[in-house]
């Protein structure tokens, strides 16, 4: 999986009006925790936030904190103003190489399905499967070749088979299915005739 960094300067505030003044300053208030260690505020610039959070690829994260630590972390939540849609807080979770790491991977849906051929409109549900791995085993992307779909067929997580990683999302998850359409369903009646 790809790494980013971010560069987090140390905060000591944690009140309601720091918060506010940090935000002004064009500062995205962040929390680390994870992995039996003190909770770490911290604040990152809104910018350079965006680099993580607007784009459809998961990321891990290198932290630079500004007291001279390094920490791998992914982004657990964030929270977003409802109007303006800005970042109003970050939480990350730490994480290591040798524990697994529960995160979305985004899918990729290849082929051209067999129903769709036959005038069916492929619809893909999900845009990213929940999974758990070691870091090294995470992929960027969870590739689904839908060329076996038929019309009202479907792929589902629990068909998803990679090798090192285990799917957390629910298995009845429908991630892509080819829906019958109106053409197709008139083709049909004409070749039952």
């Amino acid at each position: 999986m790809k790494h980013i960094s971010l560069n987090g300067t140390i905060r000591e505030a944690a009140g309601k009006a720091a918060v506010k003044a940090i935000r002004k300053a064009g500062l995205v208030p962040c929390n680390l925790y994870g992995l039996g260690m003190d909770n770490i505020l911290f604040t990152v610039d809104a910018k350079e936030l965006k680099s993580l959070t607007h784009t459809p690829s998961s990321h891990i994260v290198d932290l630079n904190l500004s007291d001279g630590r390094k920490q791998t972390a992914v982004l657990h939540e964030a929270q977003w103003h409802p109007v303006t849609d800005e970042a109003l807080h970050m939480d990350f979770l730490a994480v290591s190489a040798d524990k697994p790491v529960v995160m979305d991977v985004p899918v990729q849906v290849s082929g051209h399905s067999e129903g769709v051929k036959l005038g069916g409109k492929l619809n893909v549900a999900v845009r990213k499967i929940r999974v758990c791995a070691l870091m090294d085993k995470l992929p960027d992307v969870i590739d689904v070749d839908v060329t076996p779909l038929q019309i009202g067929g479907q792929i589902v997580a629990g068909d998803l088979n990679i090798d090192g990683v285990s799917v957390v999302s629910p298995k009845t998850t429908i991630i892509c299915s080819v829906l019958a359409t109106r053409a197709s369903q008139q083709e049909q009646a004409a070749a039952a005739e």
